[in-house]
């Protein structure tokens, strides 16, 4: 399959360029900076630009299958619509496209699932220390599901870089009021590729988590 893979640089973006080569896919990696990029491969692409440049986003989105968004930033303690007008472009560019599948990451704690990061993430982490990049995967998440794509929104727990297990719980009922749960980055990929052989969770946000 060819996939674009959005945030290819960061923690889960890396995992997913990794395992989507090893699965045979052919990859468009679309980031900022190039050099953060480390692999060598006949199947992969690199494609230069900016969630935030629909330009440079179209031309990333062209001729593929599906697309897989681990977008992200470190600007965290002000307001800003990184997240939501970066995926607004995205899908604005992958319906001139006629790409169809979309499966993005946002993380649990987000719109209905506020409750179940536990206790410290839910009254003291998010309102206090990351509201502005919560209020932003909000709208991100908006966006997409007012789209016409056949998207699936995945709610990791708190991500850690561990190993692929290969093994964990999804689905709406996972994370907890009382205390966090986490996830790798590497079973995050895992589970965001499984999604593009999988129609269970199209046009649903399922949790993640071990």
């Amino acid at each position: 399959m060819r996939v674009a893979i959005l945030g290819a640089s960061g923690g889960t973006g890396r995992e997913l360029v990794l395992q989507a080569l090893a699965r045979g896919h052919a990859v468009t990696a679309f980031v900022r900076n190039p050099s953060r990029i480390h692999v060598s491969d006949s199947r992969l692409t690199i494609a230069v630009g900016d969630v935030l440049d629909y330009p440079s986003l179209d031309r990333a989105v062209r001729n593929q299958e599906a697309v897989l968004s681990a977008l992200g930033h470190k600007r965290w303690f002000y307001p800003n619509r990184i997240l939501s007008e970066g995926t607004r472009n995205l899908v604005r560019a992958m319906e001139a496209a006629g790409v169809r599948r979309l499966v993005c990451e946002t993380a649990l704690g987000v719109a209905d699932s506020w409750w179940r990061m536990g206790l410290y993430y839910t009254l003291f982490l998010t309102p206090f220390i990351l509201p502005f990049y919560f209020y932003d995967k909000r709208r991100q998440e908006t966006v997409i599901r007012e789209s016409p794509l056949d998207w699936t929104i995945v709610r990791p727990g708190i991500l850690t870089n561990g190993a692929r297990r290969g093994v964990y719980r999804h689905g709406s009922d996972v994370g907890h009021w009382l205390w966090p749960s986490r996830i790798s980055r590497a079973d995050v990929a895992d589970f965001m590729l499984n999604q593009l052989e999988s129609t269970a969770y199209v046009r649903s946000a399922p949790g993640l988590a071990w």
